[in-house]
């Protein structure tokens, strides 16, 4: 059965992601708008935005999927070693916007950053309703270090990092399997496999499994204080 390249209206509902291009691999819509609404739609069903500047909304679900198993992080030794140092503070949930607009301003390829203003200011409606979350490194005062993505269930669908001193982004990461962890989660979900995220566990299963797995997490919700703001080292915070 051949399939089509969709296009959204203002109805709040998406196809199958079944329905998604081979080629390009897991393109399934586009148009519709950012709101939250749409976009916790989105990540239920295994459906995330990714678009240049100058491009309609384009709406994704790859086959496969790439994601990380929390038993299956791999932590390097000069990562253990920085985490043991105990050099920086890690927090969640206090400087969510300051991370996104950081992993903005990193250019990801020759057409620059995919993380549009428009984006920005979605996914910072989807953090002020709950739903998109960040993890902080800290350096006393100034930020080094973070990552953010959306919580669905107890699924944690990570969306970019950055870093400005070495590793940071990574203990961010750590920081962020261990309380996942602690939380009963499931797996994150990295969307697609790469040789970094490769080096650190992510593992690539098919989108049927993905999907199979994603909709037992979501039917399960964390505690209700899951999400609050919250030092996540043993380093003090203010």
């Amino acid at each position: 059965m051949s399939k089509h390249f969709y296009r959204l209206d203002n109805t709040l509902q998406f196809p199958s992601p079944s329905m998604a291009l081979r080629d390009p691999n897991g393109l399934l819509a586009f148009g519709g708008d950012l709101s939250a609404e749409r976009l916790s739609l989105a990540y239920a069903n295994g459906i995330f935005p990714w678009f240049s500047e100058g491009e309609p909304i384009l709406w994704w679900s790859p086959d496969p999927r790439g994601i990380l198993e929390l038993d299956d992080f791999i932590c390097s030794k000069s990562l253990a070693k920085l985490a043991r140092s105990h050099r920086y503070r890690i927090t969640l949930n206090t400087a969510f916007e300051a991370v996104i607009h950081h992993c903005a301003s990193v250019p990801r390829d020759i057409n620059g950053t995919w993380i549009t203003q428009p984006m920005v200011q979605a996914y910072i409606k989807l953090h002020q309703g709950g739903h998109a979350h960040s993890v902080e490194v800290w350096e006393e005062e100034h930020l080094v270090g973070g990552l953010y993505g959306v919580a669905i269930g107890r699924v944690f669908c990570g969306e970019s990092m950055f870093h400005l001193q070495s590793n940071t982004s990574k203990l961010a990461f750590l920081h962020l399997v261990h309380y996942l962890q602690d939380k009963q989660f499931h797996f994150i979900d990295c969307q697609l496999q790469n040789p970094h995220l490769a080096s650190l566990g992510v593992k690539e299963v098919s989108r049927a499994h993905f999907l199979q797995r994603l909709q037992q997490a979501v039917a399960q919700p964390p505690a209700h204080d899951c999400w609050q703001a919250q030092c996540l080292s043993k380093q003090p915070c203010p």
